[in-house]
């Protein structure tokens, strides 16, 4: 049985995004629809309303933070406060947001986008990189998973309603993709469990997947090949992002969610949108840093 700790209390409608920062050893995580980004490193918490969407984020250095939102992609100074755009993603789309995001091996941030509404093929997957942002892919309705193999060659994502986590090769040298996408996990082959949405991923030291299942209360790991190894029970249902992270990033956070929460599983409704930590549940890999 897993060692399942509530890490942080306060409560997210949308919590998402959840980055181990490798010099501060410090945590970071959103409130998507409130705008919050929330930290803890130790006893010590902090908060900070952003006044918009934001959902993701990678590290550029101690000082600062690449932060996906609904307008786009902004530097945030720590200390201060002060936000600088570095790229506009769909600023002039009022009906969309940022949805999952993460830094990959090359110093770039893949970002997806989403209807607010969650409407259908919304949605847009982006790379940015050395001040290039290209467009991915289209038509997505939930973009989520967003993690890269250790070894450099691919990257993973899915479109949660599909309930398939995709792999796309990537060239090696710069991680723009090249080819086409393959099936990597394929839920929707298990209607017993029709739960078992794909959000929020990541990849251990071992090359393996952790997913973040929304509306199964749990996260699973798979092969590099796509087995399923194993998976932890969360006490809330709407788990929603994992991050390894805390000393010799052998630590487990889950983020969770409110929104959405089924009335018939009262049981969720205590834990729900809280951050868990799991002590000694794998061993991750450090964030990369993001070049901007």
């Amino acid at each position: 049985m897993s060692d399942v700790r509530i890490f942080d209390a306060r409560t997210c409608t949308l919590g998402e995004g959840p980055l181990w920062h490798p010099r501060l050893e410090q945590l970071f995580w959103f409130d998507i629809v409130n705008g919050r980004l929330l930290s803890r490193r130790g006893d010590e918490t902090h908060e900070r309303d952003l006044g918009r969407c934001v959902s993701a984020a990678g590290w550029i250095d101690e000082a600062t933070l690449l932060i996906a939102g609904e307008t786009g992609l902004t530097r945030l100074d720590l200390a201060t406060g002060a936000e600088e755009m570095l790229c506009p993603i769909e600023a002039d789309r009022p009906e969309t947001r940022s949805n999952d995001g993460r830094a990959d091996p090359w110093g770039g941030f893949w970002v997806g986008t989403m209807g607010k509404a969650g409407e259908a093929g919304a949605g847009t997957l982006y790379r940015w990189y050395r001040g290039e942002l290209r467009v991915l892919e289209t038509g997505l309705t939930t973009p989520n998973a967003i993690c890269f193999d250790r070894d450099r060659l691919c990257a993973y994502y899915t479109d949660t309603k599909t309930r398939q986590i995709w792999r796309q090769p990537l060239d090696p040298g710069t991680g723009w993709p090249e080819g086409g996408k393959a099936v990597f996990l394929d839920l929707s082959a298990t209607p017993e469990a029709p739960e078992h949405k794909p959000d929020g991923a990541v990849i251990d030291a071992e090359g393996c997947l952790w997913s973040a299942q929304w509306g199964s209360a749990r996260v699973a790991r798979y092969s590099p090949d796509g087995a399923f190894l194993s998976a932890i029970d969360l006490p809330t249902g709407h788990t929603s992002c994992p991050a390894f992270g805390g000393a010799g990033l052998a630590t487990l956070f889950v983020t969770s969610a409110t929104q959405k929460l089924p009335e018939d599983r009262p049981g969720w409704q205590a834990t729900a949108g809280q951050t868990f930590a799991v002590p000694g549940a794998g061993r991750g890999l450090p964030e990369p840093r993001v070049t901007a």
